[in-house]
C-alpha cells in the first residue's frame, strides 16, 4: 500500500494474524498524508524472518515501525520482542504493541520486553482507526527516528 506525501517512505511492519484487524489498518491508514509502505506478516516466525531479511524477505526494507499482536500463531509477540531486543541489528526499531490484550501482566511484561508503547485495539471502527491515526501521528511525523541505523 503507498500512500502519498512529500516526506520519505515510511516502512511499517504490521504482524497480526486476524485478516479483519489487517483490513481495519490498511482502511484507517488509507486517507493518510504520510507516505508510507505497509508489511504485513500474518505470524511470529515470518515477522522474525521478515525483519532478519530471510528467505522469500531478503529484499524487504527494514521497518520505521513494527505494530505488533501478541497472540499470533507459531510465534507469540510476547517472543518476537523478546528476539527483536536480542538481536543487534534490529534492537532499535520501535515495536508498538497492539492488542486486545488488557491482561496487566501482559501490559508489565511487554514493557519489560522494552515495548516501545502498549495499546489495546478499541472493537469500535471509529475509536480504532482514532487510535491508529493517534500511532501514525506520533510515530511517523512528531518522533525523530535515525536514518540510517546500519550506521553505528
Amino acid at each position: 500500500m503507498n500512500i502519498s506525501s512529500d516526506i520519505k517512505q515510511a516502512q511499517v511492519l504490521l504482524v497480526e494474524d486476524n485478516e479483519d484487524d489487517v483490513e481495519l489498518t490498511l482502511a484507517a491508514l488509507e486517507d493518510s498524508k504520510i507516505r508510507m509502505n505497509i508489511h504485513v506478516v500474518s505470524d511470529g516466525i515470518a515477522a522474525m524472518a521478515f525483519l532478519r531479511k530471510e528467505d522469500e524477505y531478503s529484499d524487504k526494507p527494514r521497518p520505521d515501525l513494527i505494530l505488533l499482536d501478541l497472540n499470533l500463531p507459531l510465534m507469540d509477540g510476547r517472543d518476537v520482542l523478546r528476539a527483536i531486543r536480542e538481536d543487534a541489528d534490529i534492537t532499535d526499531i520501535p515495536v508498538v504493541v497492539l492488542t486486545t490484550s488488557q491482561n496487566e501482566e501482559d501490559i508489565l511484561k511487554m514493557y519489560k520486553l522494552h515495548a516501545n508503547c502498549y495499546i489495546t485495539k478499541p472493537v469500535d471502527f471509529r475509536q480504532f482507526t482514532h487510535v491508529i491515526k493517534q500511532i501514525e501521528g506520533f510515530w511517523l511525523q512528531l518522533v525523530k527516528l535515525p536514518s540510517n541505523r546500519g550506521m553505528l
